[in-house]
């Protein structure tokens, strides 16, 4: 019988295994088939232009939208049903942040649609038609990770599977045209700006998908414009977050859950005053630093090589003193004794996954940097300053990787109903009985004898020498010796206890540091501030497009990364 069961639950297994594998296979051919059409459409296909693309990007949001409205409508009709929940998914600041990047993700939309209206006379209808699509997509979808982004599905799990990777591979294919739009915007700038810095001989044609036709309203098409490049990359993170949140949501069809006790996780400022402070003045610092070098690069050669000057220096001293915090919280782990967390958690895993991945991006970057140091045979001045720049960031993606997957893997500490109380029982002459308030009693600031309470532990022994005065010496003598002796014990623990709390206080300020130090250095590469670009050392040694080739695939995954680490930070310092 026990043979036949485990026979059953085998078989039952296949089929599963079998849509996991077709409806993977169907979500990569879907993306392949718009990636080659987001390709043609970049390097001006003859017979592919971009109402092609869009039509197609069109279509895959509609079946999406029809997707999502149907488990919408399912879920409603079986609200009564208890639903297993991974409760490690889609957490509640993860869902703060991806609205936050879908209401610019809608402002975006809107500029586009007056961007359309403007230049109606010569765009094609899917033009209009796309933001407005896009619009209520970023509405239905966001609406859907907010409700369901934690559910576990365990029926027509088939036809889900199908339903949330056609929804993943959608949201790439979004970031995919996002990022090229945004790519192509950045590099027609960079031609423009090679001039200044003396490189005459590399050849400039800008690519141009400009409308050809007069603007309506000349004032209002340079705001759409030009504001629309500013929002891109907030449109970017929107779509690569909501990806990563519909995958997890595909490897948990069908999962079993194993339930367990989940502590909650919450964010405080106390305590982490003084990660924050420098923090805030590594982002303030950053911003300025990006300010000053848009302004400045592309004006004049000594203008320009200033820029990346200053860029450089700033550079190496943030990266610099994240190495140095790194280092610090892995010491403190590695004087820890605290196992590690090893179930089974798609979330965590993806994330450990997504920052190595996503970090190979700046280290391609970094080893081309390097190498184009060592073989050029002319150096200007401000091109040294990319040989320690380069390498810090290498050693710093390095450090910081293992900090933030060591940290999610760490069990989390009980609270504080765990922790054992410290009492001090003195006992004078006069048999007058004191009692000192415990750990956890002092920690909150209060005393159980405000309240003029008596802990239960001692309330028997108090009614016992209320009703017996006088007898009772030479148990009381060892009553004595005992109470000694486990206080010294407490007074142990409690030191050992303080130790912990230090040490966990430090690792609390280093997360924070590096939570903005990451969204600082999500900036530059974000809003244009490109060295990779503007030096032009790489485009001599590798030649201009084989490099920018380089720069535009690994961009994107370097920009993505210092949003998912500082993400993966936050969670690390409510964590901890």
């Amino acid at each position: 019988m026990e043979k036949a069961a485990g026979s059953a639950a085998v078989g039952g297994s296949y089929p599963q295994k079998n849509a996991e594998i077709l409806s993977s296979q169907y979500g990569i051919n879907l993306f392949l088939a718009g990636l080659l059409l987001t390709f043609a459409w970049a390097v001006h296909a003859v017979g592919i232009s971009k109402s092609h693309l869009l039509s197609y990007l069109i279509t895959l949001m509609l079946i999406q939208l029809l997707w999502m409205l149907w488990y919408l409508c399912r879920s409603c009709t079986q609200r009564s049903l208890i639903r297993d929940k991974d409760t490690h998914a889609g957490a509640r600041w993860l869902k703060c942040g991806i609205t936050l990047f879908a209401v610019i993700t809608l402002i975006l939309d809107s500029f586009k649609i007056g961007y359309y209206i403007d230049f109606s006379n010569c765009l094609s209808a899917t033009e209009g038609i796309f933001p407005v699509t896009h619009a209520v997509h970023t509405i239905l979808q966001v609406y859907f990770l907010w409700c369901h982004a934690k559910d576990i599905i365990q029926s027509f799990k088939t036809l889900e599977r199908f339903g949330v990777i056609h929804s993943v591979f959608t949201n790439l294919l979004l970031w995919t045209n996002g990022v090229l739009t945004e790519s192509k915007h950045q590099l027609n700038e960079h031609k423009e700006r090679l001039i200044t810095l003396g490189f005459g001989n590399i050849t400039i044609v800008l690519d141009d998908h400009a409308p050809q036709c007069n603007c309506t309203t000349t004032t209002l098409c340079s705001i759409f414009s030009q504001g629309i490049y500013y929002l891109y990359p907030f449109n970017i993170e929107y779509h690569i977050l909501a990806s990563t949140m519909l995958y997890v949501l595909w490897k948990n069809i069908g999962r079993k859950v194993e339930h367990h006790q989940q502590h909650k996780t919450l964010f405080k400022f106390r305590g982490i005053m003084v990660g924050m402070i420098f923090g805030l003045i590594v982002l303030t610092s950053t911003i300025a630093i990006v300010v000053v070098y848009l302004i400045q690069i592309g004006r004049s050669k000594i203008k320009s090589e200033l820029a990346l000057t200053m860029f450089y220096l700033h550079a190496i001293f943030v990266l610099a003193l994240m190495c140095t915090a790194g280092i610090v919280a892995l010491l403190i782990y590695r004087l820890e004794d605290r196992s590690l967390d090893n179930s089974k958690n798609p979330a965590r895993k993806l994330d450990g996954e997504l920052l190595v991945g996503t970090a190979a991006g700046s280290w391609l970057l970094s080893w081309g940097s390097i190498l184009a140091i060592i073989c050029a045979q002319a150096h200007p001045k401000y091109t040294w300053y990319n040989l320690p720049y380069s390498v810090l960031v290498i050693i710093e993606k390095y450090i910081q990787n293992l900090f933030i997957i060591e940290s999610i893997h760490r069990e989390q500490e009980k609270g504080n109903d765990d922790i054992k109380t410290l009492r001090i029982v003195t006992i004078s002459r006069g048999s007058t009985l004191s009692l000192t308030p415990s750990y956890k009693e002092i920690y909150n600031g209060r005393a159980a004898h405000d309240n003029r309470e008596v802990p239960c532990l001692f309330k028997g022994s108090i009614r016992a020498r209320e009703n017996d005065n006088g007898g009772g010496a030479k148990e009381e003598t060892s009553q004595d010796k005992s109470s000694v002796m486990h206080s010294t014990s407490d007074f142990s623990f409690y030191s050992r206890n303080s130790v912990t709390n230090n040490k966990r206080r430090i690792l609390k300020n280093i997360a924070a540091f590096l939570f903005l130090c990451n969204l600082s250095l999500w900036i530059p590469p974000a809003f244009g501030c490109r060295p990779e670009y503007d030096n032009g050392l790489e485009e001599i040694v590798f030649g201009f497009e084989p490099w920018i080739i380089v720069v535009n695939l690994a961009m994107p995954f370097s920009i993505f990364y210092r949003m998912h680490s500082a993400a993966s930070l936050f969670e690390v310092n409510c964590k901890t």
